[in-house]
């Protein structure tokens, strides 16, 4: 080969109209680690290349260069963390066999692994490895043809989509909306309707963070009209919906459309093969009602149906306790229960130590400021010093 992977990747680069800096973000590379691989300092990974590749549209230039390039350093290992399969998916040449059933079945276990673990610790922990079993995954998926590679393009999909909303956890609004998008791509190009309507509720989700009502409501109604999906991913568009309408002001229209996820909720079934879309919580139409009710400025209700729903919350499920916990303590504050506020918030800040979601220390901040109100008062100064140390230690 007469030119070496970085030269090919700098006149692909180059061809494509992209600076380093944006190719790194697309491909959710450092720039400094892709200026490495591109002046032939470090040599890149198979991951690196089919990313680098699928951006830049070169089919299949650079995943060839990459591995001719490594034939003469020997056959990398992919490591995936935590239990996950050790798979030389991307290393070597030549044809590999079709995935068995073993296989992919353990590709899904290392999934769910590491679902699990997003429900109780940082989402930091968990983005790198969702990478790179995407990435492993998707890759398989375009090597594999039929029933198999449909089977692998879905858990494709899913992975990114759980990546997006662990980009957002993280504070990564860019790198959330990128994985939600190419989630719907792979979902749309696999025949599975949940994954690519349920893009546009999380994308109505990431709307709401931002205090947009207008876009939350719309994409929210987007999953509804586009009417392909199951009951259980219509059922939570019409809460996100809800919620839309809640932070607009307009209780009869939240109300409604409560109304309705209650209503297709209660006729999902549970027959797919992967676990339910969305949060994992006993009830979470019920949550979600009690947040929306904080938005309309019914603090005491929303604080007693949280009081209510957080009780049936597993205590594994940290990010959920301390996602709604939060909420639950700003509505105590903002109905004047200062007290109670304090009490409930100082069982949610351990919760929130341990996951570290961005989303949660957004309605922290808030409840911040709430409690400043009350400086003075016993139980305030008692929580208030913990409170900030959680927020100020990044």
């Amino acid at each position: 080969m007469s030119e070496t992977f970085g030269e090919l990747l700098r006149q692909h680069r180059v061809a494509a109209g992209l600076s380093m800096g944006q190719l790194a973000k697309l491909i959710h590379y450092s720039k400094g680690y892709l200026s490495k691989i591109e002046n032939d300092l470090k040599p890149p990974t198979p991951v690196v290349a089919r990313l680098c590749d699928g951006v830049l549209d070169v089919g299949g230039r650079l995943v060839e260069a990459a591995a001719q390039q490594g034939a003469g350093l020997g056959r990398r290992q992919v490591l995936v963390a935590g239990t996950m399969l050790g798979v030389g998916a991307f290393a070597g040449s030549g044809q590999r066999p079709v995935p068995d059933e073993q296989v992919l079945a353990g590709m899904r276990t290392s999934f769910e692994n590491l679902k699990n673990l997003g429900l109780h610790t940082s989402p930091m922990l968990t983005l790198e490895p969702l990478k790179a079993l995407q990435h492993t995954v998707h890759g398989m998926a375009r090597e594999n043809s039929g029933p198999v590679g449909t089977r692998l393009l879905r858990l494709a999909a899913r992975i990114a989509e759980y990546t997006g909303w662990m980009c957002q956890e993280a504070g990564d609004a860019h790198g959330a909306l990128w994985w939600t998008r190419h989630a719907s791509e792979l979902s749309r190009a696999a025949g599975d309707p949940d994954i690519a309507s349920y893009a546009f509720v999380r994308e109505a989700g990431l709307a709401l963070y931002r205090q947009d009502a207008s876009a939350t409501i719309n994409l929210a109604q987007q999953t509804q009209w586009i009417g392909s999906a199951g009951a259980r991913v219509l059922a939570l568009a019409a809460r996100r919906e809800a919620q839309g309408h809640a932070l607009a002001g307009d209780r009869y229209a939240a109300e409604s459309a409560f109304d309705r996820a209650v209503h297709l909720m209660e006729s999902a079934t549970t027959d797919s093969p992967y676990p339910p879309l969305g949060s994992s919580a006993p009830d979470p139409l019920e949550l979600a009602r009690g947040w929306a009710m904080s938005d309309l400025g019914l603090n005491a209700e929303a604080a007693a149906v949280l009081d209510r729903q957080l009780a049936l919350v597993p205590a594994n499920s940290r990010r959920t306790r301390a996602r709604f916990g939060t909420r639950r303590s700003l509505a105590h504050a903002l109905s004047g229960e200062v007290d109670e506020s304090c009490r409930t918030l100082a069982q949610t800040l351990d919760d929130a130590a341990h996951v570290d979601s961005a989303t949660v220390r957004t309605d922290l901040r808030q409840l911040a400021r709430t409690l400043g109100r009350w400086h003075n008062h016993r139980a305030v100064v008692v929580v208030y010093p913990d409170l900030k140390r959680l927020l100020t230690h990044r």
